[in-house]
């Protein structure tokens, strides 16, 4: 008898997952591509709340081939789905969180795309169901792009369909010994390595679900693992992605999204033997991947923070962190006939920091009276690359 391979393996990795399991499974049996087409590999990494049994009793009536393997508790949610991986025979992979759940026609359709366009990533819609998901993605839908094209590098999170062949033939793995961020390395790896990327945007594929316990795992860990998830994801990049341009339209992602929240409100409230620790951690990172072209793409209080960590300025910092709190709305400086504004502030044109840093791009410029559109890009760029030669 011949065994047809599945068209995907859905891997759940799951730890204390009840009662959220119930309805992620729900979501895997109410699937519209046929049961035979797709494979389970669930790995209980050493739950003691049901789960591991609640599992062996749904492969016990499922439609579709289910393997359950249960292990001790691992820590964290890398070892557990690189087992999955490691079972998995279907052409492509999805990574299902066992707190979430698939929208009914989200395999089908996934995969339909792949197989239409040939490319090793697919990017479903992502909706939240008592948690806000990433939005920037899912502008359009695409048939085929790639990561510097796109804004797929805002969502860097594992639950999409991966080829496996891609992952087999690079030998891609979670990294366990990151304990958050995990994710964003593994995913970034494969946007690049990838023939082609594919986005659905135009029907939603996947429900993010917040926990009424409040214990999802993007919530937890010190301050420390978001700094070695920042410090992972830029040097994969720098490693992967040549100086230039398009390696600093990724270094975005690390610094807006991971590294400039430990320089935001929360900072106010560390001690200050943590405010040193931060910049002592930050410090290499900046010396290492900002530059002007990171910097330009940034709103002006982003812009502001993240230079005056890279010179190393705390006490200025902390008033740029106390009005960005207050969600005031900095005065505007007009010039130039209304081709450049400057948001003012703390600290503007005082304490020896360039206008540079002020200056609004069109996207904050456009909300000012008096703008008028034309060249401050450009001038911001000119004017940036003077201040870093002259520092350096």
């Amino acid at each position: 008898m011949t065994v047809t391979q599945p068209d995907v393996t859905v891997v759940i990795g799951a730890y204390e997952a009840m009662p959220y399991l119930v309805e992620c499974l729900r979501s895997v049996e109410a699937q519209t591509l046929d049961p035979a087409r797709i494979e389970v590999v669930a790995v209980d990494d050493g739950s003691t709340d049901g789960t591991g049994e609640y599992l062996e009793q749904f492969a016990a009536r499922a439609a579709t081939h289910v393997t359950v393997i249960r292990q001790e508790n691992s820590g964290g949610p890398s070892s557990p789905r690189n087992v999955g991986l490691g079972k998995a025979t279907g052409r492509y992979v999805f990574f299902l969180d066992a707190d979430d759940r698939l929208a009914p026609e989200a395999l089908e359709r996934m995969v339909a795309m792949a197989d239409r366009n040939g490319t090793d990533v697919v990017l479903g819609k992502v909706e939240g169901i008592n948690r806000v998901p990433p939005k920037a993605a899912w502008v359009e839908t695409l048939e085929r792009t790639d990561v510097f094209h796109s804004n797929i590098k805002f969502t860097l999170s594992a639950q999409k369909l991966f080829r496996r062949a891609l992952l087999e033939r690079h030998s891609m793995r979670f990294d366990e010994s990151l304990f958050t961020g995990e994710d964003a390395l593994f995913t970034m790896e494969a946007y690049l390595r990838a023939d082609g990327v594919s986005v659905i945007a135009d029907h939603t594929c996947y429900y993010l679900v917040g926990r009424d316990d409040g214990k999802h795992v993007t919530k937890s860990g010190s301050y420390t693992l978001r700094f070695d998830s920042a410090r992972a994801l830029m040097n994969l990049i720098a490693e992967m992605v040549p100086p230039g341009v398009e390696r600093d339209k990724l270094m975005l992602r690390p610094f807006l999204v991971t590294l400039l929240p430990q320089f935001g409100p929360k900072y106010l409230a560390d001690s200050e033997q943590v405010r040193r620790h931060k910049f002592e951690l930050a410090k290499p990172l900046m010396a290492a991947h900002w530059t002007d072209e990171v910097a330009v793409r940034l709103k002006v209080d982003e812009r502001l923070r993240l230079e005056l960590v890279a010179r190393e300025r705390p006490e200025l910092l902390l008033d740029v962190v106390e009005f960005v709190k207050s969600k005031k709305r900095p005065d505007a400086v007009v010039e130039r006939r209304g081709r450049r504004v400057y948001l003012a502030y703390p600290h503007f044109r005082s304490a020896g920091l360039p206008d540079s840093l002020y200056l609004a791009e069109p996207r904050e410029a456009r909300g000012v009276e008096g703008y008028r559109e034309g060249g401050v890009g450009v001038f911001l760029r000119k004017v940036a690359r003077k201040v870093r030669r002259a520092l350096k």
